[in-house]
């Protein structure tokens, strides 16, 4: 290092390790720090070294500042992802789940309630047919017994005459008559069908309740027989011959019927044809009676 004198500072010049400055290594004296004494400080120099510290420490304070900015930015932009791919709460650590006390209560009180609701049970049809004062609707042959033919699975039965009394003694042979008077029968309708030579007449008796109906179908016996109606193509039948008859009762109707040939021949246990027919027309008029029930029910259950 040169020196210089002390009174000019502005002469002087930065330190140099070249030869001539102090010498230390391994060993003896030389191991020792530079001793300076006798020398007067480089000021410029020392000047430039503390302000190059000053300008790293700056550089190092902006550049933190800068890592933490992008740290804070990083942190937004994971919230922001998060929420943009619908994290469920569930699938997040507990520690970041809200506490119980930082979630605000609810205040917007029960729902509504509402009273369980069930359909009513539908209407029973027999409740309509047992009584006169519900069993309103029109009543006639040509309404229980509608067209010109009748079709039971296969055959086809060709309606014949119809016929309505209040009378109905009138219309009844052998004990009927008695039977139907003693129970307050309003109403005698018949109605024949034929096919192929073997005729039956149903007749319909009505009542004013279902008990008289059921009464009248107890009282009656084998000798208790409706009147086979002749006519529209069916000649007389089953005024002297043996004939089929069966008697059967539902809701305030009691129902009567008589089968056999149109021909006047006795009818027999092998005439399977006089006993199908006979039945077919007996069903026939109890599902007539029913849906008449039917009609009825449902019209009162829309109203």
């Amino acid at each position: 290092m040169r020196t210089s004198t002390p009174l000019v500072p502005s002469k002087m010049r930065p330190m140099s390790f070249g030869q001539g400055g102090p010498q230390w290594g391994p060993g003896g004296s030389g191991s020792q720090p530079p001793q300076w004494s006798n020398q007067t400080p480089d000021w410029a120099a020392l000047a430039e070294a503390s302000e190059s510290r000053n300008r790293r420490r700056r550089w190092l304070l902006v550049g933190g500042g800068a890592l933490a900015t992008i740290g804070v930015g990083a942190a937004v932009a994971m919230a922001v992802v998060s929420a943009d791919g619908n994290e469920q709460a569930s699938n997040r650590p507990a520690s970041q789940l809200p506490a119980t006390t930082d979630i605000p209560p609810d205040t917007t009180g029960p729902g509504p309630t509402f009273e369980e609701t069930s359909a009513p049970p539908p209407l029973d049809p027999k409740d309509f047919i047992g009584n006169v004062k519900k069993d309103t609707a029109p009543l006639g042959p040509d309404t229980l017994f509608p067209g010109t033919q009748l079709t039971m699975g296969e055959t086809v039965y060709k309606k014949g005459a119809l016929a309505s009394t209040k009378t109905c003694a009138s219309a009844a042979q052998g004990t009927l008559g008695a039977v139907l008077t003693k129970n307050d029968c309003t109403r005698l309708m018949r109605v024949t069908y034929e096919k192929d030579g073997v005729a039956v007449t149903v007749g319909v008796a009505v009542f004013d309740t279902e008990g008289k109906a059921l009464q009248a179908k107890n009282d009656a016996d084998s000798k208790s027989v409706v009147q086979s109606l002749s006519g529209e193509g069916v000649p007389t039948f089953c005024r002297s011959a043996i004939c089929r008859s069966t008697t059967n009762s539902y809701g305030r109707y009691t129902y009567f019927t008589v089968a056999g040939f149109t021909n006047g021949k006795d009818v027999t246990q092998k005439d399977s044809k006089v006993f199908t027919t006979g039945d077919d027309l007996a069903e026939f008029t109890f599902r007539q009676i029913h849906r008449r029930g039917e009609a009825q029910a449902s019209a009162a259950a829309n109203q």
